[in-house]
């Protein structure tokens, strides 16, 4: 990580304003406030893993507020923001959800009013896509400020790969990164689904019921007889119901099958370490039945025959490459 700011060499009389004016330019405009009358210590490093912006933080304790008239100025929807505690010990209060979270714990938020207390310690924050967490788990709202604790399996290891994936980061090419960091992200929504499951709440059962029925979806992408009603026989439930849990989600099975099915081959379509695989085996790969089936569902989705897609995304990866000094 790269150093950002340093309360070091500033004057005590002047620090915590000085962090407090970085705070705000780094995330958005909140209100802090010391928690102790001592002089007041901070520490930002900050990182990019593919798009997802990684800060991290260490100071001494501070009470922190994400107003409502803040969040209607700068706040930004369509992000999500976990906090991995790496030592120290964290309160906050989002909405009806309050938790408290410790050494090895993390929190999610959203762009909604929050209070913290943190005492001295060091967290990581990492910005986060709110889509691909609302299409795994449902509203945020169910999620947000829920404590996923250390002592659940799957909160070690996202814990631990995001740090190891830090240490590595600089070594990593681009496209490695961003796959990584997709990594990154679905084990910590993994973590938030065994959290969740924890629950009572039949809304939240049933979030977590999808998720595992997307989760099987995404390891049998490629399997041509998946289809809904196999889906429900895997997830042990009756069709009507899943479609039901789907529903309520405002997607079918089908639909989201087909998706995900056309989203994997215009991915490998896109992809220079594809480009010698034959579109039939592709489109086979993707759980199609046949290449015409395959090539008329794309098209209607993207707007170009498969084999036109490949050849744009890759003049487009010989142009960027040219502009950067990298074709050969």
């Amino acid at each position: 990580m790269q150093p950002f700011f340093s309360t070091d060499g500033i004057h005590p009389r002047n620090a915590f304003r000085r962090w407090r004016e970085t705070i705000c330019e780094r995330l958005i405009p909140i209100d802090l406030q010391p928690l102790h009358e001592g002089p007041f210590q901070g520490r930002l490093d900050v990182t990019s893993i593919g798009p997802a912006p990684i800060t991290k933080m260490a100071h001494t304790a501070m009470r922190t507020e994400a107003t409502p008239d803040a969040i209607r100025r700068h706040g930004q929807p369509d992000r999500l923001y976990a906090t991995m505690k790496l030592s120290g010990r964290d309160a906050i209060h989002q909405g009806d959800q309050e938790a408290v979270f410790r050494t090895g714990d993390f929190v999610v938020i959203d762009a909604r009013p929050a209070v913290c207390e943190t005492n001295t310690g060091i967290s990581l924050v990492i910005d986060l896509p709110r889509e691909r967490f609302e299409a795994m788990l449902g509203p945020s709202r169910q999620f947000c400020a829920l404590t996923v604790g250390a002592d659940l399996a799957s909160t070690t290891l996202a814990n631990t790969f995001i740090r190891d994936l830090i240490r590595v980061s600089d070594r990593l090419t681009a496209d490695a990164a961003a796959r990584m960091a997709s990594i990154g992200t679905d084990l910590i929504i993994a973590s938030l689904a065994e959290r969740m499951a924890q629950e009572v709440p039949r809304s939240i059962h049933g979030n977590v019921t999808v998720q595992r029925a997307k989760a099987h979806i995404e390891a049998h992408l490629g399997d041509p007889i998946l289809d809904p009603p196999h889906l429900a026989a895997a997830m042990g439930l009756s069709l009507r119901r899943l479609q039901e849990l789907f529903h309520e989600r405002g997607q079918h099975i089908s639909d989201y099958i087909w998706e995900r099915r056309l989203e994997k081959a215009a991915k490998q379509l896109s992809d220079p370490a594809c480009v010698h695989l034959p579109i039939g085996m592709l489109a086979y790969g993707c759980g199609f039945a046949s290449q015409a089936h395959f090539a008329r569902r794309f098209k209607e989705r993207y707007g170009l025959s498969p084999r036109d897609y490949r050849r744009a995304q890759r003049q487009d990866f010989q142009s960027a490459a040219s502009a950067f000094g990298l074709s050969s």
